[in-house]
């Protein structure tokens, strides 16, 4: 009798344990991607991540690095002070925008024994990464995994993003963040007005990070509302309308709190006022200092530049073969029947996440300058709707025939390989990717933004020493000779670049003092000074910065030795 009672109960814990174990072994297998097209999405990642990591040494310290390392540091002590060490709220114009990568960046330094800058490039280099695989995963819930595999390619292979995911890095992390928030934004839409909790849940944490890094990730409750609004029951009245929404509003509520909580905690500035959020993103809007830009080789102040300003950049920066995938994309939402289809709804916001900012910057007639920058967040969602494009458009040539539609996969891989050989051909400059619409990187010379980050100081330092090698023998007897150097760039870089050691290098107040001129021809900062052009930076036959030699124009007393403390503060000239 008794183990006739005991019987059941064993069987119905070995079924139970049984169970979880094919429940384990399922969610297991679904980590393990089988479809081809995913197995490659999975392998460029790898590659991508592989390559980041060997080359991030290339890739100079950009103009704003210093500041917002410095920005990161003062957030730290403002929380460590107990909110009394307020520096921060003065420090330039930093306090409008939230620090969440410098803090992490802050953070990560003091316990990894590396430099804080190059951990920087392979942080940023990994969040790049991360909005790649979020564009490819949004694709892929739309299309299917081939689409996901084309979404990831046009990224992956954008000079505008790729050449930009090293020191970018504010625009990468808010640009990663938002096409993240915009996957489960896609996936938390379909469900409403009753999302899942973890869609929910994934939106508010990537919308917090979004913001906690710039307040234009306040167009996330924008699309939100969009995407509402695309599936409220019209037909049935208002009443029916105003309870949906008032029930997709209550389940959505969490996710607009999360992202508040992080977002005050990346950005101090925000906790101070509710409303300090929307006046930082009207801050924005009223930005005009004293910064030149150059479009269709015109020069403009950043507050005077043309309306179509970005949109232009946009037009001539992305590769074609992705335009073309996003104009199909816009076609196969727009063709008959018009019926308003699950997929038509994630397309239309997918594009309204590409329209809506850039009709603002358009109707509103912001300020802006060097290209695209700050814009560089519509990319992912450009690339997610190219691989959905190119998608359809296979789909539909295979109705017509396998071959048909294996040789349109074969030109579509041609293209990208090609503006993968650009991208080669340019290292670590794959940011001066221009395409045929202006000729590439030689059509865009002089006419278009170039190095406005100056990626190329290193190699021309590198040069100018290569020059001074043969040109100057050192004795390692003799006491170094001190050479003045006039870099229109930063300190920063140029000091942790130099490596010759029978050298130092002394800094002038006056440019027209120094013995050397190193200058990218951005803006045509190279012209400034004259001098001998002993040294070229040049990618496709087009100078990106030049070395000149100033010593038969400037005649100095010969230097002495002096100890690297006796050098001035920096020479920096603003474009």
């Amino acid at each position: 009798m008794g183990q006739g009672l005991i019987s059941p109960i064993g069987t119905t814990q070995v079924s139970r344990i049984a169970e979880l174990r094919r429940r384990a072994g399922s969610a297991a297998r679904s980590l393990i991607p089988s479809d081809p097209c995913d197995i490659a999405t999975c392998l460029l990642l790898a590659a991508v991540a592989a390559v980041a990591l060997l080359t991030f040494p290339d890739y100079a310290i950009s103009n704003d690095e210093g500041v917002q390392h410095h920005y990161g540091e003062l957030i730290i002590a403002y929380y460590r002070s107990g909110f009394a060490d307020r520096d921060l709220f003065t420090y330039q114009n930093l306090y409008l925008y939230g620090g969440l990568f410098d803090v992490i960046a802050v953070g990560l330094a003091k316990v990894v024994p590396i430099d804080p800058y190059a951990l920087r490039h392979i942080l940023c280099a990994m969040t790049g990464i991360g909005g790649i695989a979020a564009a490819a995963a949004t694709a892929r819930l739309v299309a299917g995994a081939r689409a996901g595999l084309i979404a990831a390619l046009a990224l992956s292979l954008c000079g505008a993003w790729y050449g930009a995911m090293f020191n970018h890095t504010k625009d990468i992390p808010f640009a990663a963040a938002m096409m993240a928030a915009t996957f489960f934004l896609v996936r938390l839409a379909r469900n409403l007005p009753s999302p899942r909790a973890r869609d929910v849940i994934a939106f508010g944490l990537l919308a917090g990070a979004a913001l906690g890094v710039r307040s234009l990730g306040l167009l996330l409750f924008v699309y939100l509302g969009l995407a509402t609004a695309a599936r409220l029951p019209w037909r049935e009245g208002r009443q029916a309308c105003l309870r949906i929404a008032g029930l997709a509003a209550l389940k959505t509520l969490p996710a607009v709190a999360l992202a508040w909580l992080i977002m005050i905690a990346a950005w101090p500035w925000a906790a101070l006022s509710p409303l300090n959020p929307i006046r930082g993103l009207f801050a924005f809007a009223e930005f005009h200092y004293a910064i030149r830009t150059v479009f269709e080789g015109r020069t403009y102040q950043m507050g005077n530049v043309p309306r179509l300003y970005v949109p232009g950049y946009l037009l001539i920066r992305v590769p074609l073969i992705t335009l073309t995938g996003v104009a199909l994309a816009v076609v196969s939402t727009l063709t008959p029947p018009f019926a308003w289809t699950p997929r038509r709804r994630d397309l239309a916001l997918l594009l309204a996440a590409v329209i809506l900012p850039l009709g603002c910057q358009v109707a509103l007639h912001g300020p802006a300058f060097t290209g695209m920058r700050h814009f560089l967040f519509v990319l992912p969602a450009l690339a997610a709707l190219a691989g959905i494009g190119f998608d359809a458009v296979l789909d539909r040539l295979a109705a017509h025939g396998r071959w048909l539609a294996a040789g349109a996969a074969a030109v579509i891989c041609a293209c990208f390989v090609w503006d993968g050989a650009t991208l080669v051909r340019l290292h670590p400059y794959e940011n001066l990717s221009y395409n045929a619409l202006v000729g590439g990187l030689p059509g865009a010379y002089r006419r278009y933004d170039m190095d406005y980050w100056f990626n190329s100081m290193p190699e021309a330092i590198h040069r100018l020493e290569a020059y001074l090698r043969e040109k100057t023998p050192l004795e390692t007897s003799q006491a170094p000779k001190i050479y003045s150097v006039a870099v229109c760039g930063i300190q920063l870089e140029f000091d942790k670049t130099v490596t010759l050691p029978q050298l130092r290098w002394d800094f002038r107040s006056e440019w027209d003092e120094s013995e050397f001129f190193i200058a990218p021809t951005h803006m045509n900062c190279d012209e400034d000074l004259d001098g001998d052009i002993v040294a070229t930076v040049e990618r496709f036959g087009v100078p990106i910065a030049y070395v000149k030699d100033r010593r038969k124009i400037v005649k100095l007393p010969m230097a002495t030795a002096a100890s690297p403390s006796s050098a001035q503060d920096t020479n920096r000239k603003e474009n």
